[in-house]
């Protein structure tokens, strides 16, 4: 039988690479992934979940539903996910569910096959009404993202609020007054960009300063760098003069960045921009991105571990489940280029 270490000699991969492939790692080029898979249908190779489930009670692989891969944020997140994981010797298999509702209700669904021992789950299109199918589920959950509802089920989740509050407060100190608030979402109330936009008027009321709605960009059908484009443009043409920008995430800044400086003008020095999420394009946008770093790899690292201290209490019978754990990332301010540098 073709064992892991014979598909990389056959392929001309490591043993690391072959597992990445197989774990559905989305960071490998397409044509070693190909090559992985052609070499696994050549020498027939299986992996015996089954015999692994019959002789521990548990498959080693953990399942991770995120919204989607295509937005860098959830991309960079998945791979802090999976070398977390490895570190603590599990596999992961990752479910994009396209943030519909109907997705992520399958991807709930998925770990009852038994292949898959517990969930780390980001959802986006569950509202309050589903917090009671979260319960009761038969696996470990540790849920992400934002708490949009109550539920007796780990959270690991940002400071989405202070986040925002903090990057519009850096504006603020460098005598910028006309704020816009990029990515907002008409449908939205207790989400990402509710929590972000509720952080970012919080720092303006605090300065005295009204919001102006004619500030406010929408982003409804995603936070890509075309919608922060788009929605930087219905600013501009409103008339409204912007002095700064703060974008509910690094692709709809680099947007945003994008059509200001195909109107002419200078950020920092017209128009200072702040992001958020940290993003790896951050850095090599033109200028580089200030930005808010949330605390993703802190919060791959602490979701990782709150699933296998449940997964090892369902080993131990007789075990009483711990409490509930909500915990909150730390963030910080990364400076770049795009905004004004403080004096001192």
């Amino acid at each position: 039988m073709a064992t892991m270490a014979d598909v990389a000699r056959h392929a001309g991969v490591s043993v690391k690479t072959v597992s990445n492939v197989l774990s559905g790692y989305p960071h490998v080029r397409e044509a070693t992934r190909e090559r992985v898979r052609a070499s696994v249908d050549a020498l027939g190779y299986e992996i015996n979940v089954t015999a692994k489930i019959f002789r521990s009670g548990r498959s080693g692989v953990v399942g991770l539903s995120v919204p989607e891969l295509g937005q860098p944020y959830f991309g960079e997140l998945a791979d802090e996910i999976l070398a977390a994981a490895r570190r603590h010797g599990l596999q992961v298999l990752i479910e994009p569910t396209g943030f519909t509702r109907e997705g992520e209700l399958a991807a709930l669904r998925v770990p009852r096959g038994g292949l898959v021992d517990g969930l780390i789950f980001s959802p986006a299109a569950l509202v309050q009404a589903d917090a009671h199918l979260l319960d009761d589920l038969g696996y470990p959950l540790v849920l992400l993202g934002e708490q949009m509802f109550s539920s007796s089920v780990d959270h690991v989740t940002m400071r989405n609020i202070d986040g925002a509050q903090a990057a519009t407060e850096l504006l603020l100190d460098a005598g910028r007054r006309q704020i816009a608030a990029i990515g907002m979402l008409h449908a939205e109330t207790a989400g990402s960009a509710w929590l972000r936009y509720t952080g970012y008027s919080k720092a303006l009321e605090a300065r005295g300063i009204e919001v102006d709605t004619r500030l406010l960009g929408w982003a409804d059908d995603a936070w890509h760098r075309a919608n922060g484009a788009r929605a930087m443009a219905d600013v501009l043409d409103s008339g409204v003069r912007v002095d700064g920008v703060v974008a509910f995430n690094d692709a709809l800044a680099i947007g945003a960045m994008y059509e200001l400086q195909a109107r002419g003008l200078a950020i920092p020095q017209d128009v200072g921009v702040v992001g958020f999420d940290d993003i790896e394009d951050s850095r090599y946008s033109v200028p580089t991105l200030t930005t808010v770093d949330p605390g993703r790899r802190e919060i791959a690292n602490v979701a990782v571990d709150i699933l296998r201290r449940r997964l090892q209490e369902t080993q131990r019978p007789g075990a009483e489940r711990g409490s509930p754990v909500l915990y909150l990332a730390g963030m910080r301010i990364v400076e770049r280029e795009s905004t004004p540098r403080r004096s001192g």
